[in-house]
Order: C-alpha cells, then structure tokens, then sequence
C-alpha cells in the first residue's frame, strides 16, 4: 500500500448532470480525508447541448445529438459548495475545477464558463463525435461501425481536441470509449492503437500539459505509460472520475504501481503531479 496517496484530481459530485443521488461533495471530502488523499479536485461536468457565440467551427451546422439530458453547471451554488468543504475540513486541500466537454468545438461556451470563476482544475474530455452530420456518443457507435474503427476515429478526434484548445491543463481518460468495447470482439489490444496514442500523446506533451491516469477506465498498461515517457510526456494526474463518494480514491494504489514502473515518481510535493 502507498504511504502517500496521490491526489484525486477528477471527481463528480451533486453538481455534475450525470451523478445520482448518492453523489456528495462532502461526503467525497469525507472519504478523501479517510484514504489519507491529500487533494480532492472536484471537476464537475460542462457539456454542452446548443452552440454558443464562438462556438463549432466547421461543425456550427451539426445537430448535438448527445448530453440531451446536461444542465448548465450552476456556478455560483457550486463555488459556495467548495468554500463549505475547506471550512469543515481544513486539513484537505479541495480544488475547484471542470471536466470541459469537447473544448474544441465549444471553444466561447467553455471560455465564458472559465470566466465566471476561479477554476483550479480544468480538465479537457472527448465523449463524443461526429457521426451523419449529428454530435454523437463516441460509444454508441459500437455495433453499427467495427469497434477497431471506433477507436480509431475517436483517438484522431482527440488529436485533434489537443491540437484545437488550450482551454485545459489536463486531458482526461484519453481512451474513453475503451470502458465500453464489445465483449464480442475480444480483449482490447492496445498495441493496436499505439500510433494513435503516440500521435495524441506527442502533441499533448508538446504543449506542457498532463496526461491523467484515470481509475474508472480499465487501467492503462506499463507499455502505454511509456508512450507518454518516450513522446516527451513529463506529467501524470491521478484521477478516479468518482460519480459517487466510495469511489474517491479508487485503485489509486494499482495504478501508481502502473505510473511508476512507466518512470514517473511523486512531484515536488503530496499535492503535485507525479512527475519523471
């Protein structure tokens, strides 16, 4: 068991459009503090279901098909929210932050979010894509298109994300649709996609920003972590996307094991990166 836990740098709570009723920023709090986390980020969702000012680029005339059921984040109830957790539990850092949706195609949405408050953490996230001129769910294409292929045009969609925002400092769970690979087709095969990944990885580390290592995906190999090492990655964020409480923290210790076998060590301190 590690004697210091990272920090959980992504993680959902009442605040986000798609928890249940279980999800709780203090309760997270609470089990942050029980685990021995030093930093809880709570970056809730912000998605998008109409193009804004500033917004879709080539794609302004595609139907958002996805996130049907979303809802703003209420900034204001958030934030006093957050200012609720560091009075009770001063002893854990809580950072403020958001999961940002496609920042490449809601590129004035995302940034008239960033403007109403102080963000710490800002994550970028790919869930879906464009598929007959409608903005889709990367993963409902998985039966009408052959689930190598899936993953091949989402991996070249989040190049792109990379390439088109500077909105986030983080890019979460870069393999999404991964979580939901057909059975039918045999375990996922990471080889498959490594120039992919390289491609995603190599221009992510070019920019200075992080690669997370997400817990509620299956967890990336040793091999995949050093596709982050050898194109110039510096950086890992932990982060366990909890939507529920008990989930904070959450093979945090298996995953370490992954990072630091792939070369990267704690930061400069318990709150940072895990850096090489």
């Amino acid at each position: 068991m590690l004697l210091m836990k990272p920090a959980d740098n992504h993680v959902h709570t009442e605040w986000s459009w798609d928890t249940s009723l279980e999800a709780s920023m203090e309760r997270s709090c609470e089990r942050a503090v029980a685990l021995g986390i030093p930093s809880i980020a709570f970056t809730e969702h912000v998605d998008f279901t109409v193009w804004g000012d500033g917004d879709g680029g080539d794609h302004a005339s595609v139907q958002i098909a996805a996130r049907t059921f979303s809802h703003p984040l209420d900034v204001e109830g958030y934030l006093a929210a957050v200012g609720r957790c560091r009075d009770r539990f001063p002893d854990l850092r809580v950072l403020t932050g958001i999961e940002a949706g496609e920042p490449h195609l809601f590129a004035g949405s995302v940034a008239r979010v960033l403007a109403g408050g102080p963000f710490q953490r800002v994550l970028g996230s790919l869930h879906s894509v464009v598929e007959a001129d409608r903005l889709v769910a990367a993963d409902s294409l998985f039966g009408a298109v052959p689930a190598v292929d899936v993953m091949r045009r989402y991996l070249g969609e989040l190049l792109q994300l990379v390439k088109g925002s500077d909105a986030f400092e983080v890019l979460a769970h870069a393999d999404f649709p991964r979580r939901y690979w057909p059975a039918g087709d045999g375990p996922y095969d990471e080889a498959l996609f490594e120039d992919e990944y390289r491609a995603v990885f190599r221009q992510l580390a070019a920019s200075g920003r992080v690669l997370e290592m997400n817990t509620r995906s299956p967890l990336w190999s040793v091999s995949l972590l050093s596709w982050w090492r050898d194109e110039g990655g510096r950086a890992v964020s932990f982060g366990s996307d909890a939507h529920v409480p008990w989930r904070v923290g959450a093979l945090f210790d298996e995953a370490a094991a992954v990072v630091e076998a792939a070369g990267f060590r704690p930061g400069a301190d318990r709150f940072d990166f895990w850096r090489r």
